[in-house]
């Protein structure tokens, strides 16, 4: 049985984006948002502090679906949120059958059922862990460790 003394809190949409950009500001080396869905107005929020990030040097993965698997309202959002993104140097993964929703800033795991980068107007909870162990294992369990080097 595993013991694990961390940092855990909740925050409900109207309470997670100021914690997560405040952790997204202090990123020192890796950043990994997993969202399958993505809009123009969500990335747009965030795109002033991943713009600063890559000016640092920190490495910033996003994994989110396919474009062929939206609908074509939002397969022409996130085409051009992923186009964005890429233009700044961050490295878009598309994973068929997507649905993870979580984000890992160095050792603080955010986990939970908000899409981080198209989230508007639905009811919904992240877990922010700040534990590297936990990190390390979600890192193995949804095989991106690659991406970390």
């Amino acid at each position: 049985m595993l013991s694990f003394n961390m940092n855990s809190g909740l925050y409900s949409q109207d309470t997670f984006y100021k914690a997560f950009q405040r952790d997204l500001s202090r990123a020192k080396s890796l950043v990994i948002i997993e969202s399958p869905f993505m809009t123009q107005r969500r990335v747009a929020c965030l795109l002033p502090v991943i713009e600063k990030l890559k000016r640092r040097g920190v490495r910033v993965v996003i994994n989110t679906k396919p474009i062929s698997e939206h609908d074509s309202t939002m397969a022409n959002q996130a085409g051009i949120a992923i186009g964005t993104l890429q233009e700044i140097g961050v490295i878009v993964l598309m994973t068929v059958g997507h649905h993870r929703k979580l984000a890992i800033i160095d050792n603080i795991l955010y986990e939970g059922s908000l899409n981080i980068l198209s989230q508007n107007e639905s009811c919904e909870l992240m877990r922010r862990i700040d534990d590297a162990t936990l990190v390390r294992e979600m890192l193995r369990f949804i095989k991106l460790e690659k991406w970390c080097k």
